[in-house]
């Protein structure tokens, strides 16, 4: 049978009106808790990054850390948030309290803008996570330098021991 095409634009007319309608609404509504509800919960989670070759120290603290510069010290390097920048062989030979690459790379970090006031009081502040094994000289070495560009806030990331 040939339908004009009149006649077929009806039939198709009349066949998309037997489909379902899709009530966006609710879904948006859904999408919309969602997205609120990992928003506020990502920002209460507060951890410090992981390396696998830095044994923290174990404390009966129940600080929670703060969101600060981290500067990681295991057996072999110095890593500031992420970036080498220097060798303890190389830091335990010199006999400066000071370590030129370590300072250089925190002045440069102190200069970051703050973009919320809440965090203004933390860019002062540093926080070592250090080798448990390491010696206290290169600690030392560590603090002076961080108290010489300025991060006179100076924590010490351990890891929490339960007292059972």
């Amino acid at each position: 049978m040939n339908l004009t095409p009149i006649q077929k634009r009806a039939a198709r007319k009349e066949r998309n009106k037997q489909q379902l309608d899709l009530n966006l609404v609710s879904l948006i509504d859904i999408f919309t808790i969602l997205i609120f509800f990992l928003l506020s919960s990502a920002t209460e989670v507060e951890t410090l990054p992981s390396y696998k070759a830095v044994k923290l120290p174990e404390s009966t603290a129940e600080t929670h850390p703060r969101e600060t510069i981290v500067v990681t010290i295991s057996g072999a390097e110095i890593i500031v948030e992420g970036r080498k920048v220097a060798d303890v062989a190389d830091v335990m030979k010199t006999g400066d309290d000071v370590i030129p690459a370590l300072k250089a790379e925190l002045e440069l970090l102190s200069k970051r803008q703050v973009i919320r006031e809440k965090n203004q009081a933390s860019k002062a502040a540093v926080t070592i996570m250090g080798d448990k094994d390491i010696p206290y000289r290169l600690l030392r070495k560590v603090m002076v330098t961080s108290a010489r560009a300025n991060f006179t806030d100076v924590s010490f990331a351990v890891r929490q021991r339960f007292e059972t």
